[in-house]
């Protein structure tokens, strides 16, 4: 409900408060719970070597920001930023507020992905290497030995010593495998990356077909389309390298026969080169197939929007995202929020910590890598 809501429900049952009051009793104050949310998302990101990721759009102030979600089956993190890019991925993945930056041999890989020019690349190995630098500190190397570099280019191997120093730093979990779609801000950040089976089906069902033998030929491929991705549902079950083999056979053979409709077989060919992120529950069967749980997290904080709009204030956005985590973790691990913040504001102690539980809770529940039985 909207703050101006709550404060008509306080007046209505005889409780005398000012709206500011109000506002400052929500937002402002919060450092224990602020304290609880960070504990949380270390505990949730150690729970397991995969974590689902998305984003969606939120205002403050009037001006467009992103909400980031990462979650497992154990916590719900939300953290809202001013960009969508991949910069902004690195800084929540680290539940940074500032970059720090690195030049060494990740980075160096890295730029030769991003196919930055041999010049840059020979120019960048007379900086520090093996030098920790905070952003400020890194665009003045750039200013003043790299002058001419272009802003694209500059982004890149910012990018590049971002994603290196997040790798090779110890102070906080580093994500192994990203669950989420295909959007470039995702890629490359970390080891491996699986998308969701469920939003490229989607990408099948935007097509409009108005030959008739094009909408059969469609129809009968999202009919195979559905029953492969039961069929490795079924292989999570029960995985063996025998069905691997027989199920990565299935994947050519569905996305790359040609049916004769060309805005099919176009999109089957874009599924086709997704073969390794999509297809990297066969050597790990643990991994989700969809991203269903980021997805519907972010919906929950859409609807909260809409209520509500939009937070006015930096801090009221930290508040928001503070307890609309705590809310979705608590559900998770089947605890009353209305229980957990009376023991929290009373000081009780009857309710562990729930980074705690989360610990207990993934011991108990194995999310490592699936072993495939020979």
């Amino acid at each position: 409900m909207t703050q101006g809501k709550l404060l008509e429900f306080l007046e209505d049952i005889g409780i005398s408060i000012s709206a500011g009051y109000l506002s400052n009793l929500l937002i402002k104050n919060q450092v224990d719970f602020e304290s609880e949310k960070t504990e949380v998302y270390v505990s949730g990101l150690e729970s397991s070597h995969w974590q689902h990721f998305d984003q969606t759009g939120a205002r403050v102030g009037g001006v467009n920001y992103t909400t980031n979600v990462v979650c497992n089956p154990l916590y719900t993190i939300y953290l809202t930023t001013a960009k969508k890019d991949r910069l902004s991925v690195v800084k929540v993945l680290q539940n940074a507020t500032e970059l720090e930056l690195i030049l060494n041999q990740l980075t160096d890989n890295l730029l030769e992905t991003f196919q930055i020019p041999t010049k840059w690349k020979n120019a960048l190995k007379l900086l520090p290497q093996e030098t920790v630098l905070s952003e400020a500190e890194f665009n003045s190397l750039l200013d003043t030995y790299l002058p001419k570099l272009g802003s694209q280019h500059r982004t890149r191997i910012i990018e590049a010593a971002a994603i290196a120093f997040y790798h090779q730093q110890t102070d906080w979990p580093v994500v192994q495998t990203l669950v989420c779609d295909d959007a470039p801000q995702f890629k490359l950040l970390t080891d491996n990356i699986t998308l969701c089976w469920v939003h490229e089906g989607r990408h099948y069902k935007k097509l409009t077909p108005y030959v008739a033998c094009h909408q059969k030929a469609l129809d009968k491929f999202l009919d195979d389309f559905w029953d492969y991705y039961r069929d490795l549902l079924a292989y999570k079950d029960a995985p063996s390298q025998k069905t691997a083999e027989k199920l990565r056979s299935e994947f050519w053979k569905l996305f790359d026969t040609q049916s004769g409709y060309q805005q099919l077989d176009e999109r089957k060919r874009l599924t086709l080169l997704k073969i390794s992120e999509l297809l990297l529950v066969l050597e790990h069967p643990d991994l989700p197939l969809h991203n269903n749980p980021a997805e519907l997290a972010a919906r929950t904080m859409v609807q909260r929007r809409n209520i509500s709009y939009a937070t006015q204030t930096l801090e009221g956005t930290q508040a928001w995202d503070t307890f609309m985590s705590l809310v979705a973790t608590t559900r998770k691990l089947g605890i009353s929020f209305f229980e957990y913040v009376r023991d929290r504001i009373s000081q009780l102690g009857n309710i562990p910590s729930l980074a705690t539980i989360i610990r207990e809770q993934s011991s108990l529940h194995s999310f490592g890598y699936s072993l495939m039985s020979q």
